[in-house]
């Protein structure tokens, strides 16, 4: 059962869940074949709120990470960075306008498929950060929608590298026709438009947690039609005071982003989706 901090004075509450999940597999003398593997993903996800009836702050911290050994080699399976803040005034029971400011990111490189040599990713390439105006509509304690239709946000990728290839939608590096650069790609791309995001998180059965986030942003200064989509799942079940297990999904639209094919060329934009379960350690607090 999800266990709540609450100070009646000071309109505090805090509620949290830390996680550590596993996988193994062995093999000896198998003759169907296979490869050693032990993977483990970390989450940590905590709320802290203030509510004292005319104003609100929600703030979300959001941390994971997630290795897998596969014989002599590893690869990361997770690795998310997601901070949100949110101060509202209170319109009447049901309506705030709010303002909502964000950071997402991730702690450590990454790299496409089999090639182990050179990083597509890392901290802060991509980073997101933005802030915008809004109304906060709540018509239940385990659903919100927040709905901007002024939105900043900033594309960040931290490396001259990647920004020169145009990664993530950064205007790339210019070169002359033998090939010189002559003016790096720029590592901050400024988005402007409309942001809308809902947020539902109940226990849905017995010992079954169901935490859903959809965010959905226009930007207005490029292809405003082309929505950008993320859309996160989590499903934990509780199986008693210690052990739970996670079901997590997590799909991405956004055509900045190019995909290559499994020689590197590129194929265009196209629907990003990761799944994942585990069974392990859980504590709520």
């Amino acid at each position: 059962m999800l266990m709540a901090q609450n100070d009646t004075t000071i309109h505090w509450s805090k509620t949290g869940d830390f996680s550590i999940s596993f996988n193994q597999v062995n093999f000896t003398n198998w003759a169907a074949g296979g490869e050693n593997s032990v993977s483990g993903v970390t989450l940590f996800n905590y709320d802290v709120n203030y509510n004292d009836g005319s104003n609100s702050w929600k703030n979300k911290i959001i941390l994971g990470y997630g290795m897998q050994f596969l014989g002599e080699n590893y690869k990361k399976t997770d690795d998310k960075i997601d901070l949100s803040s949110m101060y509202g005034r209170a319109l009447n029971e049901k309506w705030d306008i709010a303002i909502l400011a964000f950071l997402k990111t991730q702690f450590a490189e990454g790299f496409d498929g089999g090639n182990d040599s050179v990083y597509i990713s890392k901290f802060m390439a991509p980073g997101y950060a933005g802030i915008g105006p809004g109304f906060d509509y709540k018509p239940a304690e385990y659903f919100s929608l927040f709905m901007s239709p002024a939105t900043a946000q900033w594309v960040i990728v931290n490396d001259q590298r990647l920004a020169d290839a145009g990664a993530f939608g950064v205007t790339p590096a210019e070169y002359d026709t033998a090939g010189v650069k002559i003016k790096d790609g720029e590592m901050v791309q400024f988005q402007f438009g409309a942001n809308i995001k809902a947020a539902f998180k109940k226990d849905i059965a017995k010992n079954v947690n169901l935490e859903t986030t959809l965010e959905l942003f226009s930007d207005y200064l490029n292809e405003p039609q082309n929505i950008i989509v993320r859309w996160d799942v989590v499903f934990d079940l509780k199986v008693n005071e210690w052990l739970s297990a996670k079901l997590t999904t997590n799909l991405i639209y956004d055509h900045n982003i190019t995909i290559n094919d499994a020689n590197g060329l590129p194929l265009g934009p196209r629907t990003q989706f990761k799944e994942m379960f585990g069974l392990g350690l859980g504590i709520k607090f």
